[in-house]
């Protein structure tokens, strides 16, 4: 079967509550590290999603199995590129910050499974995630992007001096040179974002803008 094949065969759906024992699994074989610090999606704060803000979460299915998902809220930053941590663009695992009136779709997580990651899997979610924000005329969509190789760069190079070089092509990053190539771009590092071995707690703040965003 060709990988186009393969891709067409992978659905993206929104996310019901009976897929939530699926989205937790999902998770811990995603994100082994963080999952060893409890860092992964509970159930009880998946159905909180599902209640606050149903259209922002999605699936990945392929041949009838989760093999990825990602959560989203609605949120206004003030000023628009401020700083901030996982917790305090989300309010907590429970999205209290989704703002309905907001004006910026806030990706907070993209799991795809390791033994499902030539297919599209990301991309697809990605793509829901923009028709999302021009659907709902939201400004833009952001995010705190893992830097995932920075841990074996960290003596050498400052967290900036690593995304320059990703950006120049001279280290490989799965994470930003993904983002990047579709269509986000890279505003400045966040540092102490959220609970990661590998990022050493930076992340990218990262920004795509809507080209079908209408002012009103």
């Amino acid at each position: 079967m060709s990988s186009k094949t393969r891709e067409s065969t992978v659905k993206i759906r929104t996310m019901t509550l009976d897929d939530i024992p699926y989205i937790v699994e999902l998770q811990k074989a995603s994100f082994p590290q963080m999952a060893a610090e409890g860092v992964y999606w509970k159930p009880e704060q998946l159905k909180e999603h599902l209640k606050i803000f149903p259209e922002g979460q999605f699936v990945a299915e392929y041949h009838g199995k989760i093999i990825g998902s990602c959560s989203s809220l609605i949120v206004k930053f003030e000023p628009e590129y401020k700083e901030h941590t996982w917790i305090q663009a989300c309010g907590n695992s429970k999205f209290k910050n989704h703002n309905p009136k907001g004006d910026s779709l806030y990706g907070a997580d993209v799991s795809t499974h390791p033994d499902y990651r030539r297919l599209g899997v990301a991309t697809k979610l990605y793509n829901a995630r923009k028709d999302l924000a021009i659907k709902l005329n939201l400004r833009r969509i952001i995010a705190g992007g893992r830097i995932f190789n920075y841990c074996n760069f960290a003596k050498d190079l400052s967290p900036t001096e690593y995304v320059k070089k990703v950006k120049r092509r001279e280290i490989k990053e799965p994470v930003l040179s993904f983002q990047l190539r579709n269509g986000f771009k890279f505003i400045k590092i966040l540092p102490n974002y959220l609970k990661d071995p590998r990022s050493l707690n930076y992340a990218t703040f990262i920004e795509w803008k809507n080209p079908r965003f209408i002012e009103k």
